[in-house]
């Protein structure tokens, strides 16, 4: 089994390569958990009667990513549009469940 070892520590390419293939299979399935908590907004947004957009919520959550990229030293511009993209691929998940059109 493949460990995840810190960069300096990678002793070629293919190391780095290992390493960056290990971060991408977590990201992945840290973005697939985040898509569950997406689902169950889904049941309480239509529980609520909330809309699948709500402008406050999506505000917030882009100013704690880009705080979270700042603290650790990443390009919170990209970060931001990354987690747009996300956003609002989110909303339009809940919307087509929602039924909003």
């Amino acid at each position: 089994m493949t460990h995840r070892i810190p960069p300096d520590d990678c002793k070629d390419m293919a190391d780095l390569r290992v390493q960056i293939d290990l971060l991408d299979q977590e990201l992945v399935q840290m973005l697939a958990a985040r898509a569950g908590y997406i689902d169950r907004a889904i049941a309480l947004k239509t529980d609520n009667g909330w809309p699948a957009r709500i402008p406050e919520r999506v505000e917030e959550v882009v100013t704690n990513v880009r705080n979270n990229a700042e603290a650790t030293g990443l390009d919170p511009d990209l970060i931001e549009r990354l987690w747009r993209e996300l956003i609002d691929w989110s909303i339009a998940r809940e919307a087509r469940v929602i039924r909003e059109d």
